[in-house]
């Protein structure tokens, strides 16, 4: 049986995969656990580590380009790092008082 998947559909798939990583990050910012929770940077760590050997194996499928595959995971670690630093800003003005 062969099944024949759209470049369309898997990209979706990954969009969604990514999504659920923003919506982790984005939970436990609510919840200010980034700067006192270690367990979480690991859980942070597994699941863009995971998701970065999806786009890489998207890659060599040829589902989507070299290029693509960085931009989509760049961004994420970018909002990542916006998040990181959002909360050690928020910190050091806490601290500050």
């Amino acid at each position: 049986m062969e099944t024949e998947i759209s470049k369309k559909f898997a990209i979706d798939v990954l969009d969604q995969d990514a999504k659920k990583i923003r919506q982790l990050i984005s939970n436990q910012r609510n919840h200010l656990c980034i700067a006192q929770c270690k367990a979480f940077e690991e859980v942070v760590d597994t699941q863009m580590y995971g998701f970065s050997r999806q786009v890489d194996y998207a890659v060599r499928l040829g589902i989507m380009s070299s290029k693509e595959g960085h931009k989509i995971l760049a961004e994420l670690e970018q909002e990542l790092n916006q998040v990181y630093n959002d909360v050690y800003d928020e910190q050091k003005e806490s601290n500050a008082e």
